[in-house]
């Protein structure tokens, strides 16, 4: 019991010096020309239900919760549809700011996408024989999301502890290093902290 008493000391003490203490990603918040139409987006596209806001809010606005994430919507009066891209013609880029999900069948993605009208694009990334698939489109307001399979490509720690975890197996490697002991917990509370995300 003391043991792991000491333990906990000094693994916050790591974390505290290191990063502030955070536990996952609670929502994202979007400025929109029209909460309704991003709401349906939302709600229809995405599969995001709506829920209460705090009543002490005095400006239009929408939450949203799913996947473990919340989005959050937020009416802006100040946004002009002649100062920003019109969502039929921004191009599509990838490589611009998105929000990504993963999901379970990209094939049913681009069917479903194809049967609401929206354009899209597809990337392949492709890493030692694993590969992921991408699709990339617009919310109204010219946001891009992404859903992926990114679950395929393992998630691997860049320090001297090797180590590999791969959230859809549930599993985790450790290949012989010379870590501490401190960092070989910290290594597995990790593992497990992705399994509760990836879930």
């Amino acid at each position: 019991m003391i043991h792991q008493e000491v333990l906990k000391m000094e693994i916050e003490e790591v974390c505290e010096t290191q990063a502030l203490p955070l536990l996952s990603l609670n929502h994202v918040s979007l400025m929109c020309r029209s909460v309704w139409e991003s709401m349906k987006f939302y709600e229809d596209v995405l599969g995001f239900v709506p829920i209460k806001r705090p009543s002490s809010f005095k400006f239009t606005g929408a939450w949203f919760y799913n996947y473990g994430i919340g989005i959050h919507l937020i009416q802006n009066p100040d946004i002009d549809e002649f100062e920003t891209y019109v969502n039929e013609s921004r191009p599509i880029n990838p490589k611009d700011n998105h929000i990504s999900f993963q999901c379970t069948d990209v094939e049913l993605v681009k069917k479903r996408l194809e049967e609401k009208g929206m354009r899209y694009v597809t990337a392949l990334v492709e890493d030692k024989g694993i590969k992921v698939d991408q699709v990339f489109f617009h919310d109204p307001d010219g946001y891009m999301i992404e859903l992926c399979n990114c679950e395929n490509i393992p998630i691997i720690p860049i320090s001297s502890c090797s180590a590999t975890f791969k959230p859809r197996n549930h599993s985790f490697k450790r290949s012989p290093s010379k870590c501490g002991f401190i960092e070989n917990v910290m290594m597995e509370n990790l593992s497990l902290d992705m399994m509760n995300f990836a879930f």
